[in-house]
């Protein structure tokens, strides 16, 4: 059987992290394994721009990816071959040196802002979930998360969303709730974004969550597709 190929894609800081860890860690749980594949790590260098410039980037529009790397190495996945994954470094804004190996796996999560934008991306993937949110609330995760992770301000993180962030995700996040199988509320997601565990945990939430109940949802899609 081909790998099985997941996509966790909406608004920045929504919960699509979480839900990726969640999906993962259930599967793994059950004795199949499954990794993740983040679109984070598909931004292009920006080596030569200087540091000013690299600040202005507008890293919100799909345009900011490496597209052609990402989609080659989706279907090299899905074929069963490992990948020399590229390792992007938010503080200095390019590649880092060493890429990371990532074998093939039968089930494997495709997780980014941009995850149901490219319809060639949409054909590979078996199960597509889009995470909601509500705008302030992914905005208080915003700052919470580059100030902590990325060495950032809290001013320089608001301002860059409100110039980029926001309009890009109008233009370019929104509408690919249309391509989505299923839509989960990020809400939960985010006690384990910015609540500390590491590991999903669904003590936290309780099995009878809403939250878990969605889950459920897209895990009895994902096998159903990968019959």
């Amino acid at each position: 059987m081909k790998p099985y190929l997941i996509g966790v894609a909406g608004p920045s800081c929504a919960g699509k992290s979480s839900l990726a860890a969640h999906i993962v860690s259930r599967l793994n749980a059950a004795g199949t394994e499954a990794g993740v594949l983040s679109l984070d790590s598909y931004y292009r260098p920006l080596a030569h721009l200087t540091p000013p410039e690299r600040a202005r980037y507008n890293f919100d529009t799909p345009h900011a990816l490496d597209s052609d790397l990402l989609l080659e190495h989706a279907r090299e996945l899905r074929e069963g071959r490992s990948i020399q994954c590229p390792v992007y470094d938010f503080v200095a804004h390019t590649r880092a040196r060493q890429n990371i190996q990532i074998a093939p796996r039968p089930f494997i999560v495709i997780e980014g802002l941009f995850a149901l934008y490219w319809q060639e991306l949409r054909a590979l993937l078996g199960t597509k979930v889009y995470v909601d949110l509500a705008e302030e609330l992914c905005l208080e995760r915003r700052i919470e998360r580059d100030v902590r992770e990325r060495g950032r301000t809290r001013e320089s993180v608001f301002l860059q969303y409100q110039a980029t962030v926001a309009p890009m995700a109008l233009r370019y996040v929104y509408p690919a709730r249309a391509n989505a199988d299923l839509l989960v509320s990020g809400n939960a997601a985010g006690l384990l974004e910015a609540g500390v565990p590491s590991e999903p945990d669904f003590g936290l939430l309780g099995r009878d969550s809403d939250y878990s109940r969605q889950v459920e949802a897209v895990l009895r899609h994902v096998q159903h597709g990968a019959r």
